[in-house]
């Protein structure tokens, strides 16, 4: 399979946004923030376009010119103590623009922004989506597929977080590892934070 590929600008931004609700609407730790079916619906895609708003300002969407899947991207520089990372700030935002008095917004950034890895600069795959009626293509390995081969070149770790069983093993055949400290969501699934060391 070959891919088209293309990096999505602003124009693409609602584009985006829905792709990424269609594809994550039933997706465990979606149904865990948002527990009611109709809420989660009208406001689902609110909550995920914060991610294509950061990934649009501070990284990159690959973006299948189809329309039928997208990974954002954000590379993260080694950790500065005295620096505040800006993704510190993306769990209120996702709360207050989605949800306001729902809690479980902005903890679910909160739990896992407290393991990711920092000592190291390294590539993040925010999030991966492929379209519903798509899913089991390989679309989502073809699109990352080129990210991964810039990292061994380069010699940079990749980092994710898995929200599924699924997910974790596709991720695990790409060569992320588990890191042994699984985010356990009060009441919920797990997430699975994931490091790839650069092959070669």
């Amino acid at each position: 399979m070959v891919l088209d590929i293309r990096q999505a600008d602003q124009s693409d931004r609602d584009a985006v946004a829905r792709l990424l609700d269609e594809a994550f609407r039933s997706d465990p730790v979606s149904c865990w923030v948002f527990p009611d079916p109709e809420h989660r619906a009208a406001v689902h895609g609110r909550f995920l376009g914060v991610f294509v708003d950061v990934a649009l300002a501070e990284g990159r969407i690959d973006y299948a010119a189809d329309g039928s899947a997208a990974a954002l991207w954000l590379r993260i520089p080694a950790g500065d103590p005295e620096a505040e990372p800006v993704e510190d700030e993306v769990p209120a935002k996702m709360r207050a623009v989605a949800d306001p008095g729902n809690e479980r917004c902005e903890l679910v950034g909160r739990l896992t922004g407290a393991v990711h890895p920092t000592a190291e600069e390294h590539e993040y795959l925010l999030m991966i989506a492929v379209a519903p009626g798509r899913q089991g293509e390989g679309l989502g390995t073809e699109l990352i597929r080129p990210v991964l081969e810039r990292c061994d070149r380069e010699g940079v770790p990749a980092y994710l977080e898995a929200s599924s069983e699924r997910s974790r093993a596709l991720y695990e055949r790409l060569g992320w590892e588990f890191t042994g400290e699984a985010v356990r969501l009060p009441d919920g699934p797990l997430m699975w934070p994931m490091w790839r060391k650069p092959l070669g």
